[in-house]
Formats: structure tokens, sequence, C-alpha cells
């Protein structure tokens, strides 16, 4: 049997070597785990700072560099009579300091016209101050809950029914026995949220935006305060008694019965307000009686020029001490006379003698 010859290799040996060295990587490879690529990371954006409305500089009355005090706590005063409605009191920058606005029941100017509270806002770093004004309807006053029907967005204190205002009396304080266009509405008091601060924006203030009616009330036709409430305002700027450097926040005179009666019976203290001396309640009494003062109030003058009969320091007609417990002005007395020597008894005349005696 012949035997056939070798035959020769197919595969050269260069091609030899890399299959061979294809298996041993393989082989490496195949007990390594790749891992996958990481995710790609997606930048998730800080929530919005809240919303602060930023009013038109044309509306802004005066600014300041530090924010206004709380808003005090006080008593309403009542209603003095039928139609006049209720401003509530604010603090005013004056005098290089906040000075307290008292609140007061107004006469305004016509029918049909409600209040819009003024309000400070904190925008590009300062306090901007936008005053109050009187409309058809009530506008955007920063959502500061000024009180008595004020509670941050329109007024529950009452509404205009034909030529008469109708009172909330569960939100403000009225006589019904002599004010009888009244009604009780609770659903608003019960549903608002009470705080005393006193601006909008910026740290600790209220953050509130304009609602679309408030921004459609900022449109219609305004009137400005009447010259009543500018002159409660001098008065009020121009009593040191109510800067809050003076009474710590908490003014004496937190509210009156009507604008500039800042001695008049009804007056309202703030809680925790420090009793107000009867000559500081003023800084010109003759302002203050011709603005509704008690004709006969401590230190005013009637319009008669005289005097107060029973003014402290004066002594009543009859001479008695002052009713209210004050003393009477001293009256100089004469030094008692010096006693006198007693006089001889004068002399009698000597006895006539008659005819015939003696003899």
């Amino acid at each position: 049997m012949s035997k056939l010859p070798d035959q020769p290799s197919c595969t050269p040996p260069t091609v030899q070597k890399i299959i061979f060295l294809g298996f041993c990587a393989a082989g490496l490879l195949g007990g390594c785990v790749v891992a996958p690529p990481p995710p790609a990371r997606v930048y998730v954006a800080p929530p919005p700072p809240p919303a602060v409305y930023v009013a038109p500089a044309a509306e802004v009355e005066i600014q300041a560099n530090e924010p206004p005090p709380p808003l005090p706590d006080y008593q309403q005063p009542p209603c003095p009579e039928d139609g006049y409605l209720w401003t509530p009191g604010y603090w005013a920058w004056a005098n290089g300091g906040y000075y307290w606005i008292p609140g007061t029941w107004v006469q305004p100017p016509r029918v049909g016209v409600l209040w819009t509270p003024g309000y400070w806002g904190f925008s590009a770093g300062v306090y901007g101050f936008h005053a109050g004004y009187w409309g058809p309807h009530v506008g955007f006053y920063g959502g500061v809950n000024y009180g008595f029907g004020y509670v941050g967005v329109g007024y529950a204190g009452g509404h205009w029914a034909g030529n008469s205002f109708a009172y909330n009396t569960a939100v403000v304080n009225v006589n019904t026995t002599v004010i009888h266009n009244t009604y009780v509405n609770n659903v608003t008091v019960n549903n608002v949220t009470v705080n005393k601060v006193s601006y909008n924006g910026g740290a600790g203030g209220v953050a509130a935006t304009p609602t679309p009616a408030e921004r459609t009330a900022m449109q219609e036709p305004h009137t400005p305060p009447t010259p009543a409430q500018h002159q409660h305002v001098q008065q009020a700027v121009s009593n040191p008694a109510l800067s809050a450097k003076a009474n710590g926040g908490h003014p004496a005179i937190a509210a009156t019965p009507k604008p500039g009666a800042f001695n008049a019976p009804g007056v309202v203290g703030a809680k925790g307000a420090a009793p107000m001396a009867p000559h500081a309640m003023s800084p010109n009494p003759a302002v203050a009686g011709a603005a509704g003062a008690h004709p006969n109030a401590p230190g005013t003058v009637p319009a008669n020029g005289n005097v107060h009969p029973n003014a402290p320091g004066t002594v009543p007609a009859n001479g008695n001490a002052h009713p209210n417990g004050t003393a009477p002005a001293t009256v100089a007395k004469a030094p008692p006379a010096k006693p006198q020597p007693p006089k001889a008894p004068p002399k009698r005349p000597p006895a006539e003698k008659h005819e015939g005696e003696g003899k």
C-alpha cells in the first residue's frame, strides 16, 4: 500500500498566530464586566421667589430705608354719624422717623365711593409708601390686614345700598340704636389670618399681588384724600407723642371718632400704650378744637375767649377746690395785724359846783 505524500498547510503561520492571539484575548475579556456609562446630569432650577408686586414709580409718595413698625393693637371707636366710613390707621414717615396716623371715621367726598388704604411696599432696596384714595371699588393695598373690614383684599365692613351705606356690625363698631342700616356677615371675618405686618414685600413683609378685580379698580377714576384727612395727617406728624421712637409702637392716640379730633371724647389708645398727658394730646389746641375737640377740654380756650371756669389751676367762683381733685391756685393772704396796746379810758369831765356848795 502506497503512502500518500504530506499535504502542505493551507494556513500561513502568520495567520495562525493572529487567530491564536484572538482566542486568548477573547478568553481574557470574557471574565470582565464593562459598567454602563453614567446617566446624563439634569439641571433642576430652584423654585422662583414669591411674587412681589412692583408698583409704578409714579404711585410712590415717599420712601424710607427701614420697614415700618408692626400695626398696633387697638379698638375701633363707634361710628359718629350715619354715612361715615372707616379709614384705618397706618405708619407715616416724617421728621426722620415713623409717626402713627390714627384710624378715624371720615365723611366720604361723595356717595358711592369707597376708601382704598395706603400701604408700604418694598422694591429696589427701599420701602415706598403708596397713598390711599377714594374710588368706586377698593383697589390693592398690599395685602396688609388693617382690621375692621380691611382684611388684605377688599372691604368687608359694609357697602353702599343706593344713597345709604350699610354697615356690617360683625366687623365695625356701630351703635344700632342710632344707625339702622346694618347687617351681620361673619363669613369673611372667620376666614382671615390676623397678623400685624404693616408692609408688602421684603423680609417679613406680606407676599401679595393684585387680583384681577384690584387691577381693574386701580385703573378707575380716583379721588385723593379729603382736606379733613390731610389736616388729620398734619396734626399727627406734628405730635411728638405719636412718633414710634417715643411710644415704642404703642401710640396713646390710636384712633379718633373724627379726623383731627385728638382731644375729643372717644379717642382710643393702643394696647400697652402709656397714658397720654392732656397737654400732649394735641400740639395745637386751637386746631384740635376746630377739628372737633371737646369745647371744655383742659388746656383749650373756648370760642368766647374766656378761660374754662373749672380748668386745672383756676379757683372756682365759689372758692371751693376743683371737683376733679386738683388743688386750686394759692391765694396770697395779708399778714395778721400786730396787737395794739389797750387804749386808756376817756377822762371824765370835772363835776360842776352848784351854788351854795363848799361853804
